[in-house]
């Protein structure tokens, strides 16, 4: 006859029960950590790529900013040229108006000064040559009598555009007609001596002209040498 011991064996089956309980007990925190570890890991990984994505927009915004200012500083450069260059011309259309200027008042001024000594020349006095330079005129000239020049002398010296004149040797020339020569000197300004003080500018340059017999002084050009024949 066989005998079954069920109380030993069913022992035994609740030993092998608790055991994997207890097993399945201990590897419970072990999973838990594992998934705290790969959560704590995604979350680390958003992170980094939120910053990430953050500083590269920055990033972005700067370099387009950089180029931005790049380009309005080309444009600012190209302006800044552009007045420069327009400055230039400026100063030089300047430069060529009053070069302009400056000739047509050189133009004037011997003509007035010749203007100025036909008033003063009298009758039976006339010019040979006349030289300007410096603001000194110097005139060779011609008279048929020693009063009619020492009233020429007068007139200039009376004439607020002319200095003190020197009046060099007269002598005879011809006895037949009767005929003086003179030599005469004297500053002059366009500025008269009453306004001086204000300024003004004496004429530079040579200028020479002639003058007829009939004691008005003709009126030469700009720059020219002419002797009575």
């Amino acid at each position: 006859m066989i005998k079954i011991n069920l109380v030993r064996e069913g022992r035994a089956v609740r030993g092998t029960g608790a055991v994997t309980g207890m097993a399945a007990a201990a590897a419970g925190p072990t999973n838990l950590s594992n998934v705290c570890l790969a959560g704590g890991l995604i979350l680390g990984v958003v992170v980094a790529g939120g910053w990430w994505f953050i500083e590269n927009r920055k990033l972005a915004d700067r370099k387009e900013a950089v180029a931005r200012e790049q380009v309005e500083a080309k444009q600012l450069d190209q302006i800044i040229k552009e007045v420069a260059e327009y400055q230039t011309q400026k100063e030089s259309l300047q430069k060529r108006i009053d070069l302009i200027n400056q000739l047509k008042q050189n133009q004037k001024g011997p003509v007035r000064l010749m203007d100025r000594i036909s008033q003063d020349l009298p009758d039976l006095v006339w010019l040979d040559k006349m030289t300007v330079s410096g603001g000194l005129v110097t005139i060779d000239g011609r008279g048929l009598n020693p009063n009619a020049i020492a009233n020429f002398v007068e007139s200039i010296k009376n004439d607020p555009m002319f200095e003190e004149p020197d009046l060099g040797n007269v002598t005879q020339l011809s006895a037949v007609p009767l005929v003086y020569g003179y030599t005469m000197n004297f500053h002059f300004s366009y500025v008269p001596k009453g306004d001086a003080g204000a300024g003004g500018t004496a004429a530079t340059g040579t200028a020479t002209g002639t003058a007829p017999a009939s004691g008005t002084a003709a009126v030469p050009p700009a720059t020219s040498t002419v002797t009575k024949q």
